[in-house]
């Protein structure tokens, strides 16, 4: 399965952010950290863990010595973009400028969001996209 292929459970999002920032990691290191923060048990994150391998998002390796090591695949922008896209097909149709305004009629946007955004759509108005 491609990156663009793969779906991550919320779940299954708690690991990868953990392996994100701190990978590579051993299973034990993973499922300490898990029952830590999420209350899991060794076996739950060992299963979350095994079924991200099937998914092609982490790989492990056998340590020189000692237990298996994991690494993430998945790149962080490329689960993020997913997870965006399939919102905003969803739940706005593909419509960004629909999830904008519904966003902004209920918090008003800071001065220094409101300048990233009108540099973004300058930018992209100058790339020529329509």
């Amino acid at each position: 399965m491609t990156e663009d292929g793969i779906r991550l459970t919320q779940a299954e999002w708690s690991v990868m952010e953990y392996l994100w920032d701190e990978g590579p990691r051993t299973g034990r290191e993973i499922t300490e950290r898990m029952a830590r923060r999420c209350g899991w048990s060794r076996s739950t994150t060992l299963t979350l863990l095994g079924r991200l391998e099937a998914k092609g998002a982490v790989k492990s390796a056998p340590a020189e010595r000692g237990p298996k090591v994991f690494s993430p695949l998945l790149q962080r922008e490329a689960a993020a973009l997913r997870e965006t896209e399939d919102f905003l097909s969803r739940v706005y149709q593909g419509s960004l400028s629909l999830m904008v305004s519904a966003l902004t009629r209920k918090q008003a946007l800071p001065r220094e969001e409101l300048d990233q955004l009108y540099a973004l759509l300058k930018g992209l108005e100058e790339e020529g996209h329509d």
